[in-house]
């Protein structure tokens, strides 16, 4: 078994013959948020052997799973996580929304092996108490505009507010305040293994916010850190039992923790919104209403980790993953060695002129040309493979329809990079309307790039990295 159809692909041309392999996300589905059902445990069960990608690229629920389902003895291989010792090149996932206010989520920070977590473990993130002139609402909305609250200190506090993330992993929020002024927030973490009846606690925060007053008028300690702008999570780190502010540095990807004590967390008057005419959002207030608020920032749940996890857009990467799915089956079945070596030579020589041709390819298209403009984050290994550059821009607020101003510095960030095409991913069309009406706006063209999976086009990893690299000269570099 493997988690998507990519990771099936390369272990069906390692084990040919002798192996039959499924994947458990179905074709054309996304492996951020495929959530498993009975029959895929039952399938997992029966395995000999299972791959995953993991860094955080499929669900959660999907790794507890596999991880519960897998029989005793067997192989449950993380692709990604064993990759670097047989060469692959791995790199952060880089964040860079551009936002004008403080972009505020939370964070799991640490393995917490010593405190017995896996992979598959929780970590509870609860609010505890809110004091205030107005509520606290932290809440998430989903690709479809469906939101979810995790806190909300409007009705008390209690088992219901709280929210899970696995070891390793960050998350965005919503953060509204429906009155100005000083705000404390306690946040306690707990540790939730599977089967196990009780959860250690892993420490416990308050954090300060200042919403629509200036927060140096609050007679602050010298040593106060104002958070107003970039990136911050609320932490929690597995391996020191500690909570703190996780906020970026002076230095681009620098980032520091930062002592609850000294962080205050800011929500200026140009984070002002309304609520929206929707009777999901009534949690909020009134339509018409407004609250302050900092933003989600990107649609949908966006579970992640520190470091990007799809290897396979550098074909090199690939090349580490059939060596581990070599040895793992030559492990599992030593009578097929020679086929497997063999087998493995083969793709590996496929693969060397595969990742060749790409670079031979996009070489073509000229330098300031080569700016991605996507709906996912899925393409970093592919830009620093092959000489091209990720372009952020803002995305809508997930709370409301996108603004004319939403739309404005999306249209802005397009001229500015005068690309002559934006990309989007088949399984993650829905996502890219935004991006669809800039194009069309700008009379700039939509193209299409593979990023975790395949559709009726397109059939196997090789043919998805020649697609890829050919899609990006037509759109961005002249006629193919």
């Amino acid at each position: 078994m493997t988690t998507t159809e990519i990771l099936a692909d390369l272990a069906r041309n390692v084990g040919g013959e002798r192996v039959h392999v499924d994947s458990i996300v179905p074709s054309g589905g996304d492996p951020h948020s495929y959530e498993p059902t009975p029959s895929d445990a039952v399938m997992v069960s029966k395995a000999d052997v299972t791959f995953t990608n993991h860094l955080l690229l499929e669900e959660h629920a999907l790794i507890k799973a596999i991880d519960a389902n897998a029989r005793q003895g067997t192989p449950n291989v993380s692709l990604a996580e064993d990759s670097e010792a047989y060469g692959a090149h791995v790199i952060p996932l880089v964040e860079n929304i551009g936002l004008d206010v403080l972009w505020l989520g939370l964070r799991v920070k640490g393995e917490g092996h010593d405190r017995g977590a896996t992979r598959a473990s929780d970590i509870v993130l609860s609010a505890t108490a809110v004091t205030g002139p107005g509520r606290l609402v932290a809440y998430l909305t989903e690709a479809l505009g469906k939101p979810v609250v995790y806190f909300d200190s409007g009705d008390g506090l209690d088992a219901r507010d709280a929210t899970t993330l696995p070891p390793g992993a960050h998350t965005h929020l919503n953060w509204a305040f429906t009155q100005p002024g000083v705000y404390e927030v306690t946040l306690a973490a707990r540790l939730r293994n599977p089967g196990a009846a009780d959860e250690p606690a892993l420490g416990q925060a308050t954090f300060r916010f200042a919403v629509g007053v200036d927060p140096h008028a609050l007679g602050l300690p010298p040593d106060t850190r104002v958070l107003d702008q970039g990136h911050t999570d609320l932490a929690v780190d597995l391996d020191k039992g500690a909570m703190f502010a996780y906020a970026d540095g002076d230095k681009p990807g620098l980032q520091a923790d930062v002592p609850p004590e000294q962080a205050v967390l800011v929500v200026p008057n140009k984070a002002i919104q309304t609520v929206p005419d929707d009777p999901r959002f009534a949690f909020l207030g009134t339509p018409g209403s407004t609250v302050h608020q900092l933003p989600q920032a990107v649609l949908g749940k966006h579970v992640h980790g520190e470091i990007d996890p799809h290897l396979w857009q550098d074909v090199q990467n690939a090349k580490a993953y059939v060596q581990i799915i070599r040895d793992t089956l030559t492990k599992a079945d030593p009578e097929g060695a020679d086929a497997y070596a063999a087998n493995t030579r083969a793709y590996l020589e496929t693969l060397d002129r595969t990742d060749t041709e790409v670079r031979a390819t996009i070489a073509r298209i000229p330098v300031e040309r080569r700016q991605l403009v996507t709906t996912h984050d899925a393409f970093g290994y592919l830009a620093d493979a092959y000489a091209m550059t990720v372009a952020g821009f803002v995305v809508p607020n997930p709370a409301q329809e996108p603004s004319a101003d939403d739309i404005r510095k999306l249209t802005a960030t397009v001229k500015n990079l005068k690309v002559p095409a934006v990309f989007i991913e088949p399984n993650l069309a829905r996502r890219a309307l935004v991006l669809r009406q800039v194009a069309e706006d700008q009379n700039i063209r939509v193209c299409t790039l593979y990023g975790d999976a395949f559709d009726a086009k397109v059939r196997d990893y090789v043919a998805m990295m020649h697609s890829n690299a050919n899609e990006l000269l037509t759109c961005l570099g002249g006629a193919a």
